[in-house]
């Protein structure tokens, strides 16, 4: 039998809120759980086949999560679209308000890359951004410190954006480096919290590619310091297969943890880092850890995106813009349908401090 961590994710937030210690073994079901100091301890034993599980319900659990993926979709009964838009207002045509509450600031802002610069693609490595975006975000870098936080490998990232202007936090944010000066310089590390973890995410990525290379669509993505299994061309009735394989890899690695993303499982080190704790580093960085003049603004669709949402909440201090033509359950305060009007709102934000500069 082996120990294994894995996050159980707030079901309106899809945050961690809680470790759970499993001990592992071919069959059976966890039965308890007992919260103590904050940990979830659970005694008993995931099944090797969730195929075989006879309880009709925990199948379609699974699959209903693995549907709704990020964030989680609201109940059937919750409030409608245009509620949902008053609560979570269009920072387009909220625009005069986000920067009156950034008048004398200095905004910081960060994005998330797939789903927010790109368009979400069913082959992850055509996630590819559009010149118009890409101009758009190098004409934000020459006026506001801009950071890129993906759960996608730092080099990927940087091979689609292709801007030596910014920070690029990939790996949710394992994986930290400024801009460089010129584009024969290498950028300076600033941060790897997950190191240490590199020779056991290669053991794992080689297991997971053998496990799941007869399910038709499945993808293993290498974003070095994490794994991502991407399911958006698997058949919906291939997936609790997918998802049973990948767990049955991950069982005998206690320093690792499962999630969920957009159409994706991720595989990450159980150290408590994310895009939250990368917001913060960042800002501690540039010299704005407990400063009232800062206004960083936060834009990301995913999940993961929400632990950075949470911070600035927490901080009281910044915005987060969700990306979604659907309501969702979110810590952002307020929205944007889809990349297209992402690149709006990045443009009036360089027209703004244009302007701004003038008077």
């Amino acid at each position: 039998m082996t120990n294994q961590n894995m996050v159980i994710s707030d079901a309106k937030s899809g945050l961690p809120i809680a470790m759970i210690t499993a001990a592992m073994s071919d069959s059976g079901l966890f039965s308890s759980a007992v919260l103590r100091n904050g940990y979830f301890n659970a005694r008993k034993k995931l099944p090797k086949k969730l195929e075989s599980i006879g309880n009709g319900a925990m199948i379609n659990a699974l699959l209903d999560s693995m549907r709704s993926s990020s964030p989680s979709r609201r109940p059937s009964d919750a409030e409608d679209h245009s509620s949902w838009i008053l609560h979570h207002p269009s920072a387009l045509s909220m625009f005069q308000e986000i920067m009156s509450a950034a008048k004398g600031k200095q905004v910081v802002v960060f994005l998330d890359y797939d789903g927010t610069l790109s368009p979400i693609v069913e082959d992850p490595d055509r996630a590819f951004i559009t010149n118009e975006m890409r101009e758009a975000v190098r004409d934000v870098a020459k006026y506001f410190p801009t950071a890129i936080v993906s759960g996608r490998c730092r080099a990927k990232v940087y091979s689609f954006v292709r801007l030596t202007e910014l920070y690029y936090a990939g790996s949710h944010g394992m994986d930290i480096k400024g801009p460089s000066k010129n584009r024969k310089e290498n950028q300076s590390v600033l941060c790897q919290p997950a190191r240490e973890f590199l020779p056991i995410i290669d053991e794992v990525l080689k297991a997971l590619m053998e496990k799941v290379k007869d399910i038709p669509g499945a993808k293993v993505e290498n974003n070095k310091f994490c794994l991502s299994v991407h399911y958006r061309c698997v058949e919906e009735k291939k997936w609790v297969e997918l998802a049973d394989q990948v767990k049955l890899v991950i069982k005998d690695y206690s320093q690792l943890r499962l999630s969920h993303g957009r159409k994706v499982f991720e595989i990450r080190p159980t150290i408590k880092w994310d895009k939250g704790n990368a917001l913060e580093y960042l800002l501690e960085s540039l010299g704005y850890a407990d400063s009232n003049q800062v206004l960083p603004i936060y834009i990301g669709d995913d999940r993961t995106d929400e632990d950075a949402f949470k911070v600035l909440r927490e901080r009281g201090q910044g915005l987060g813009i969700l990306v979604s033509k659907t309501p969702k359950e979110t810590k952002a305060s307020y929205s944007l349908q889809e990349p297209t009007e992402v690149m709006h709102f990045l443009k009036r934000l360089v027209e703004w401090k244009k302007v701004s500069l003038l008077s």
